[in-house]
């Protein structure tokens, strides 16, 4: 496939082989970062930049509409995304990599069959498709559904890299939530990429159709990056600086929304962790805007960041508790964003219950062994819960303390902890502190993931004697499945109403009056 294509951004093909049935391709190397990278590092990219990108993008789409290919087909990358374009600072250009998913199209950008006899037309090739899954998180419903290839594909993974990059997402889906008309691009142009996502497929077709035409004149507009103020947080983030890495991972209540789309009999047999790696294939039939929430919990868990949030959903509005310290104050004002995302996403969906997710560092989690189901865990004599001190004021008031036991049981937690564990958890809950536990029980292992502050260095020696004492009380631990608890270091529920969508902002027409002004 990358033979057949020629385009200064796309890498060339260097050389192919087969080594011991291993296949080697060698291709070009992209200076720069990677745009999911960049994103993650900045936050939502300026529209002048998310507009020069998409000048970029239509130009390779047009040139591989017009590859020869074999018999004239046009090439499909097949999935793209920010991920697969690298981006170069210096002149900012992009490069589209990565070539595993791409095809000869059986149908041009019309729908029709691209086959050139009638022989052709009638073979089973082209009965099926050839086309292969790319990132679900990006691809658009005619390829996530099995048609027959197209060009159009890749018109709707350009779309939803587009409005990730604009809206500093790591998906499409948010698109009826947090609209492109809402994020500050050009009117033409943001409207346009609305119409490439919306549900109607002929509407898409339209847009997709404009935005190749009308890209080179739309990104001749005179734009500047505007300066704007750092974001401000809905729900309260601390950062501060660490002298360590942590690898944060991200432990949340997501099976209860696959379940409301009915894919009960296919969960049963995937624990978290799988999950964890394989949810993106369960996510059809659930809303567009419940799997943007979804993917934007497991946003926050890629940057270096600990805690837990638990957002709660009731008639009157959405009611949301957290505790969220992020490690690195230079990526504050990008994870603001993707937190101030999910609170947009979590006011758009209408629905009943608590999501509860902890964020904790995996570095840290404690491992034990058991040879049979039938054995106690033991723990090792050395092994011990870690936990950090940060002393703070004395609280005004006890009563805004927050409890491990205000959100009520995760209707994912089947594990049923000892007595012992529970009656320290209720005189630990005492201690004025912030953090999680997590027990997950395998039949062979026990994993205990925990993030602990203490809030109050006075009650430090009471405090470790407590966490010593659930460590003891690991071998009464019987049955397999999840059990945790989440301590905020107060009760500071904030409450928003539901809002089914931002409201509409556009870049000014005038960039240069409206610094002025």
């Amino acid at each position: 496939m990358l033979e057949q294509v020629e385009h200064p951004r796309i890498p060339r093909l260097v050389g192919f082989q087969r080594v011991r049935g291993q296949s080697i391709l060698v291709m070009e190397r992209a200076p720069g970062l990677n745009l999911e990278e960049v994103s993650l590092r900045e936050g939502r990219l300026s529209p002048r930049r998310v507009v020069s990108i998409a000048r970029q993008l239509a130009e390779i789409l047009i040139a591989l509409r017009r590859e020869s290919g074999p018999r004239g087909r046009p090439v499909v990358h097949g999935d793209i995304k920010p991920s697969n374009l690298v981006f170069n600072p210096e002149d900012e250009s992009i490069a589209l990599i990565d070539w595993g998913s791409s095809v000869f199209a059986q149908l041009d950008a019309r729908l029709q069959f691209v086959a050139t006899n009638v022989m052709e037309l009638m073979s089973s090739d082209l009965q099926q498709t050839n086309a292969r899954l790319g990132d679900v998180y990006f691809i658009g419903e005619e390829q996530l559904n099995g048609a027959l290839s197209s060009p159009r594909f890749d018109e709707q993974g350009a779309a939803g890299t587009l409005y990730a990059l604009a809206s500093g997402q790591s998906c499409r889906f948010g698109c009826r939530a947090i609209p492109a008309r809402s994020l500050g691009l050009p009117m033409e142009f943001a409207r346009t990429l609305d119409g490439m996502l919306d549900a109607d497929p002929e509407t898409r077709r339209r847009a997709g159709d404009h935005f190749l035409n009308a890209m080179p004149r739309m990104a001749r507009l005179v734009m500047i990056d505007l300066p704007e103020p750092a974001p401000k947080a809905l729900i309260p983030v601390w950062a501060r600086a660490s002298g360590r890495e942590i690898d944060t991972v991200v432990y949340s209540s997501r099976k209860t929304f696959l379940r409301e789309a009915h894919v009960e009999d296919t969960l049963s047999e995937v624990n978290d962790i799988q999950l964890d790696r394989y949810y993106k294939q369960f996510m059809q039939g659930m809303g567009e805007t419940e799997k943007a929430f979804l993917a934007s919990v497991s946003r926050l868990g890629k940057y270096p960041v600990v805690g837990g949030l638990a957002v709660r959903w009731e008639r009157d509005g959405v009611f949301i508790d957290s505790s969220l310290n992020l490690h690195d104050p230079t990526l504050k004002p990008a994870f603001v964003q993707a937190v101030n995302n999910m609170v947009f996403l979590a006011r758009a969906i209408h629905r009943q219950g608590v999501f509860k997710s902890c964020l904790f560092d995996a570095r840290k989690t404690l491992h034990l062994d058991r040879d049979s189901s039938e054995q106690a865990f033991q723990p090792q004599p050395d092994m011990h819960i870690p936990y950090e001190v940060s002393d703070v004021p004395d609280m005004e008031d006890d009563s805004r303390q927050h409890s491990y036991f205000e959100d009520g049981p995760d209707p994912e937690e089947l594990l049923v902890l000892p007595a012992s564990i529970m009656a320290t958890l209720e005189r630990l809950n005492e201690i004025h502190h912030t953090g999680m536990i997590i027990f997950e029980a395998l039949p062979r292992h026990l994993k205990i993931h925990s993030y602990y502050r203490l809030l109050d260095a006075r009650q430090e020696e009471a405090f470790r004697q407590h966490l010593a004492a659930i460590l003891a009380a690991v071998p009464e631990i019987e049955g397999l499945g999840i059990s945790g608890f989440m301590k905020m270091p107060y009760k500071d529920t904030r409450a928003y109403t539901h809002m089914a969508n931002q409201p509409e902002r556009y870049y000014p027409r005038d960039p240069r009056q409206y610094l002025r002004e």
